[in-house]
């Protein structure tokens, strides 16, 4: 195996090195955590440099000294920056932009990684790439035949994006040339989820043909197709690993799937109401599922085991998130409330009832979707109510309420790093939002 690149992985904090095997040309990851490099950091007593760290992982690892260079810049900006915060660490976010994205409502936005571009598409059949810092356009990506209604970049690299429409296809794109490679054509409904997955190798797309579909990002070849849902396919990830994808449908089922056979590993069975999000868990241990019963539930994903069932909503919960570290879940409902639930110990949660520490009050109309910053200590919510509002994680306390848009507020996201926020409404803007620290 051939070491071929080093990147940084902030949250949770981690080197991931890649390898290429020559005889099969693929790659593979292997992960080196550094949570016990930076716990150490913030003591009083050892406070290991860049340095020290660089040297341990090169010797521990066997990789050659010529990286010593690399690997110890990429520690250094790492320890700055999450060294210098704190989840005590005061700040709003000032906005800075309103971006007018296209003529037609816009149906979904997201960051890149690097936080510097979002992207954004549309019922004009388009999707387009913006600048954050500026708001300028940069990409427009002109060629599907009906709406754009989901839209990705291939974080962490971002140099590659992803389009499905409701005419059936999807189609993947250069970023840097706006060139289309592929047109993935398979589905016989419309497309309304996709994801790349980690490694930037398979591309998966769900719609409403109650079906998933794997494809090969080199060639644009189908891998596999995922039958098992009776009803359309409204939301799928892939774990971090990126061996496994979770589908959640209409069919009140989600499934879990081995993507290197394209098997259905479980089908998890328990809700009484359309799913509305799925969610796994940082490590993939986990998947969180929403749904139209006003419940939220976590299932063991080895097992295919329901753990717990989070309750207390008084009508349909739209969108649910886990914090990276696995200690909080949120959940966003149609109640025009959010609810926060504490985790102290995913391995150890299963039977015992998990009560909401934080109910999150302010919006008035229904909460359509909520996120974690990636600190874990706040919580973004958008809203009907033509609002988003910023939560504190720890104490449920509302602080900053987002405003601007003159409709519903349907998308929020915060960048990688936390600098920034996002807000996308059906009054066809996007809010960019700069935090002051």
């Amino acid at each position: 195996m051939k070491l071929k690149t080093i990147r940084a992985r902030y949250f949770p904090p981690a080197l991931i090195l890649e390898f290429l095997d020559p005889s099969s040309t693929e790659t593979k990851l292997r992960e080196i955590n550094l949570t016990p490099h930076l716990g150490s950091q913030t003591a009083a007593t050892a406070k290991p440099t860049a340095e020290h760290v660089a040297n341990l992982i090169i010797k521990q690892e066997r990789i050659n000294p010529t990286r010593y260079t690399h690997i110890h810049a990429l520690l250094s900006r790492m320890f700055d920056k999450l060294n210098s915060y704190t989840d005590l660490t005061p700040h709003q976010y000032n906005l800075t932009h309103t971006v007018s994205t296209h003529s037609m409502p816009m149906t979904n936005c997201c960051f890149n990684k690097a936080g510097d571009k979002f992207l954004t598409g549309s019922y004009d059949r388009t999707c387009k790439v913006f600048s954050s810092e500026t708001g300028a356009e940069l990409v427009k990506l002109s060629g599907h035949m009906n709406v754009v209604y989901a839209v990705a970049f291939n974080n962490p690299f971002g140099d590659k994006i992803i389009t499905g429409s409701f005419d059936r296809t999807a189609k993947l794109w250069s970023l840097e040339t706006g060139k289309c490679f592929h047109t993935f054509r398979g589905h016989s409904g419309e497309i309304v989820c996709l994801a790349f997955d980690p490694s930037s190798s398979i591309v998966a797309t769900g719609g409403m043909d109650n079906q998933c579909i794997l494809w090969d990002v080199r060639s644009g070849n189908e891998i596999f197709r995922l039958r098992g849902h009776s009803a359309e396919v409204i939301g799928l990830e892939f774990s971090n690993t990126g061996d496994k994808l979770v589908t959640g449908s209409f069919d009140s089922t989600i499934n879990l799937w081995d993507i290197r056979a394209g098997k259905n590993m479980h089908t998890y069975i328990g809700h009484r109401g359309e799913v509305t999000a799925v969610r796994f868990s940082f490590p993939g241990t986990h998947v969180l599922s929403g749904s139209m019963d006003g419940t939220a539930k976590l299932w063991d994903a080895s097992s295919g085991k329901l753990v717990n069932t989070f309750t207390g909503h008084s009508e349909e919960v739209l969108d649910v998130a886990m914090d990276l570290a696995g200690t909080r879940v949120v959940t966003a409902s149609t109640d025009c409330t959010a609810r926060v639930y504490a985790l102290d110990d995913l391995s150890k949660c299963s039977g015992e009832r998990i009560e909401c520490v934080h109910e999150l009050k302010g919006h008035v109309n229904e909460v359509s979707k909520v996120v974690f910053n990636s600190h874990g200590d706040r919580i973004m919510t958008a809203s009907r109510d033509k609002t988003a509002k910023m939560w504190s994680a720890t104490t449920g306390a509302c602080l900053q309420t987002l405003e601007g848009h003159t409709d519903d507020v349907f998308s929020c996201a915060f960048s990688y790093l936390d600098d920034m926020a996002m807000t996308g409404g059906k009054d066809n803007s996007v809010r960019i939002w700069k935090s002051d620290v």
